[in-house]
């Protein structure tokens, strides 16, 4: 069996090595053919055991040719990285090993705790023992984090919430804006706070929270009686890379005792970009930040990240140690398990630690920054453009812009930047995604590949055009 395994991955390591030297010459994404297709969704169990070179030759003709298409340096759909090579190593690596990362004395405890601390470091974040752990990604670190903050409130109020459940608390008010991640009302709803009760605070035209309405109405909410408790800002929102005044929502939630947390899954790293950073100051005073190492750093799927001011907080939401779990010899820290809802925990630092060490510090913020300067450049061209509408200041690595020749009425703008998105990305040179931005259809270009060059800026706008028109004169897009 272990001649078979060295074989088989020599094989899959030369394939997959040959598919991303291959990725810039493809298209970046085409609609799966139907067999394809269905020979993924209807394929039968195998009564026999399949051979591991013939599992690669399958991943060869049946996987490998239908990538969603973020490894490519014109994807800027969503907010998918192409994988960092050394992450796709330490990943391989971690998966032999296969262990649970809820504790123990074993190399991926102590690589997690390593990890956790460097990426506190690169955002700047403050970093006390055993305050974070790595998660799936941003949502789960969500849930993690409304969770502690909860229970801090219900702590306030007299409550054990662990105990007495949310039906001992009075409704604890959250504070949003409308641009803020989905996963937060998911979160809010899974914990039984209520969707009712996370309020849309105003923003500004360009989408940041304005700290003053924040104010009023936490003030008001108390004055009737409720229970604010948490502001969730935002460290580039994802419709259009906006970084709230996160210094000032700080002063508001010190003023009114609330729970910061801080959604950076996707922006968190633009801190090191000198031209962004400033934009940032305040995120330190956060109780919470979210971060997704699987966005900009590209470290593979899944990896997010929490981190904490409190880390006995985090651990007082959680900690549950049955006697068939208690290890005497844990330390003061306890297990990873303590602080967060999963108990079997997969090797998740590995891949991150892969990724960091192999482009250093200074590798990730030129990176970081060559995004940003990337963004800025599409920005000019966009506002160039005299067919073309850039929606708002580009703040990090996101361009949202719309078509807009100045001879279209507002119905077939609309009509059009709907369908702007998906038309460019069937016609396979670039990727971009849609959104809807002050009640306007628009499309978003996220920039997260530092192999991206102006040359493919310029595909994507004019995809962008070709497309465009087009729509607009109801022909066929090509």
């Amino acid at each position: 069996m272990t001649s078979d395994f060295r074989s088989a991955a020599h094989d899959a390591v030369d394939l997959l090595a040959d598919y991303l030297d291959g990725l810039p010459q493809r298209e970046v994404w085409t609609p799966m053919p139907a067999e394809a297709r269905s020979g993924l969704l209807e394929r039968p169990l195998p009564e026999d055991g399949t051979e591991l070179a013939a599992l690669v030759r399958a991943i060869e003709s049946d996987v490998l040719p239908y990538p969603m298409g973020n490894g490519h340096p014109r994807f800027f759909g969503w907010v998918n990285a192409a994988p960092a090579p050394a992450g796709i190593l330490g990943a391989f690596a971690a998966a032999a090993m296969n262990p649970s990362s809820a504790g123990g004395d074993h190399a991926d405890v102590h690589l997690e705790r390593s990890v956790v601390r460097w990426l506190a470091e690169l955002v700047g974040f403050p970093h006390p023992a055993g305050g974070g752990l790595l998660t799936s990604g941003a949502s789960m670190a969500t849930i993690v984090a409304l969770a502690a903050a909860r229970n801090r409130a219900a702590a306030e109020l007299g409550v054990d919430v662990r105990e007495e459940g949310v039906g001992a608390l009075p409704p604890l008010v959250g504070y949003v804006s409308a641009e803020t991640h989905s996963c937060v009302r998911k979160a809010a709803e899974l914990l039984g706070l209520g969707s009712r009760h996370l309020v849309t605070v105003g923003t500004d035209a360009a989408g940041h929270m304005l700290p003053e309405a924040l104010r009023e109405r936490v003030r008001t909410d108390r004055a009737a009686g409720l229970a604010p408790f948490l502001v969730v800002g935002s460290a580039g929102t994802v419709n259009a890379g906006v970084v709230d005044d996160l210094g000032a929502l700080a002063d508001v939630c010190a003023e009114e005792k609330l729970w910061l947390h801080v959604d950076g899954a996707y922006g968190a790293f633009g801190r090191l970009d000198p031209v962004a950073a400033p934009r940032y100051a305040g995120l330190e005073r956060a109780d919470s930040f979210a971060l997704d190492p699987h966005k900009w750093l590209g470290v593979p799927v899944d990896c997010g990240c929490l981190l904490v001011r409190d880390a006995e907080q985090l651990r007082g939401t959680f900690s549950l140690v049955p006697a068939y779990l208690r290890d005497d010899a844990a330390g003061g820290l306890g297990w990873f398990s303590e602080y967060g809802i999963e108990q079997t925990r997969p090797f998740r630092s590995l891949k991150v630690w892969a990724t960091l060490a192999a482009a250093g510090r200074s590798g990730v913020t030129r990176d970081v920054a060559r995004c940003c300067e990337l963004a800025r450049e599409l920005g000019r061209m966009v506002e160039e453009a005299p067919d073309l509408e850039l929606m708002t200041p580009v703040e990090t690595s996101i361009v949202a812009f719309r078509y807009a020749p100045a001879d279209a009425d507002e119905g077939t703008l609309h009509r059009v930047n709907a369908a702007l998105g998906v038309a460019v990305q069937e016609r396979g040179r670039a990727f971009v995604t849609g959104t809807v931005l002050g009640g306007h259809e628009a499309v978003r270009a996220c920039l997260l590949n530092a192999n991206t060059t102006e040359d493919d800026l310029r595909v994507l706008l004019d995809e962008c055009r070709t497309a465009g028109e087009a729509l607009r004169r109801g022909q066929a897009v090509a």
